[in-house]
């Protein structure tokens, strides 16, 4: 009789439970779930929010939905996106945070994401975005032809950033690199072209205030990935071959590598009051591309010296330009915080001054692998 009336206790709690977890259900067609936040200032300097979220009614024939909110605060706008929503607001399932140009001009905007890490609900994995130009115009963009705008920016980013042409800078990441005196932040960028192209910019560069400080193209951006030591798959590298003449309208002048299993090694010193980073990069390549005519058999050895010198340039100019603007999207801080704590608590305050007044040599060694199945 007792394992009757057990039996039956724990049918009626798990009944309950189940009765439970379905009382506060939500239909799909119900809600509401934004997919991309864009952040932005409008012409008069007001703040205001963007979101796009799918529709799931079988009745609508656009299947998005775009809302334009001027707001005070990211929470705070979040009444007036439930005013223009059907269905009930389910934030937290961002994919993508954009960020607009006339925002990240501003100081002290990073203070207006608050609520993504105060409110334990939201995710802090999303790819953060930074948007050369109008997100309004993004946001409402959608052409048919192309993936929808939050899935095609989130897989834009991540296949670009598998590649080193970009960096996949989620909010979580963002807000080390924003509070870490070591580093200043560094985000994908993203631009809408004259036709209405979606396209990749390469990576955009803040300063410790979080500010647009510079843009790094595609190739610059594999540079910076080989001295951050993160340039871990594939990689592909193009330079030009000095004293090859172009032919006609053709850049018959240039050479395109693949690299794969770089390693770079950095040591740091102190002298003269100021610090000393020497950076020597090996680079592993495999011959993609030659558009000149060039005996490989016989004169390999010459082109390895060639290529290396044209990337040590490129690595000198890419580091001419952190120190110009006094920005250190490398982390050098992280170094200069771990093997000379003393000299770098002095000016942890304002590392990039003391950054862009740091000798910072580079040193390249290439060495082809292959060079293709073709003399």
């Amino acid at each position: 009789m007792n394992t009757r009336m057990l039996a039956v206790c724990i049918l009626s709690i798990a009944a309950v439970l189940l009765l439970t977890g379905c009382s506060d259900r939500t239909d799909l067609e119900d809600a509401t779930i934004p997919l991309a936040l864009g952040l932005d200032l409008d012409e008069n300097n007001k703040f205001h929010v963007y979101i796009t979220s799918p529709e799931f009614s079988k009745s609508v024939k656009k299947k998005h939905h775009e809302i334009s909110e001027p707001a005070d605060t990211l929470r705070q706008s979040r009444i007036g996106q439930d005013a223009h929503s059907a269905g009930a607001f389910q934030g937290r399932k961002y994919q993508v945070v954009l960020l607009g140009q006339r925002l990240l001009q501003q100081e002290n905007w990073f203070r207006m994401l608050d609520v993504l890490f105060r409110d334990s609900k939201n995710t802090v994995t999303d790819r953060v975005i930074a948007i050369n130009g109008s997100i309004s115009k993004l946001i409402e963009l959608n052409p048919p032809d192309e993936p929808y705008l939050p899935l095609l920016l989130k897989g834009m980013i991540d296949t670009k950033s598998a590649r080193s042409e970009t960096v996949k800078t989620t909010v979580q990441e963002l807000h080390r690199q924003i509070f870490e005196t070591g580093i200043t932040p560094s985000i994908a960028e993203v631009k809408l072209a004259e036709n209405n192209d979606i396209r990749l910019n390469g990576t955009m560069l803040l300063d410790h205030k979080g500010k647009y400080a510079t843009t790094l193209n595609a190739q610059e951006t594999v540079l910076l990935k080989l001295l951050q030591k993160e340039a871990r798959k594939s990689s592909s590298l193009s330079f030009t071959v000095p004293g090859i003449p172009k032919t006609g309208p053709f850049q018959t002048n240039m050479i395109s590598l693949s690299t794969e299993g770089a390693r770079t090694k950095i040591k740091t010193s102190y002298g003269d009051d100021k610090f000393q980073f020497q950076f020597t990069v090996h680079i592993p390549a495999v011959l993609s591309e030659k558009v000149f005519p060039y005996n490989l058999r016989k004169n390999g050895n010459q082109l390895d010296t060639i290529i290396a010198k044209q990337a040590q340039l490129q690595f000198e100019n890419l580091i001419k330009k952190i120190q110009q603007h006094k920005i250190d999207p490398i982390g050098l801080g992280l170094y200069a915080r771990a093997y000379h704590y003393k000299q770098f608590a002095q000016v942890e305050d304002h590392w990039g001054e003391a950054l862009a007044k740091a000798d910072i040599h580079v040193s390249v060694n290439v060495t082809f692998k292959a060079m293709g199945p073709v003399k």
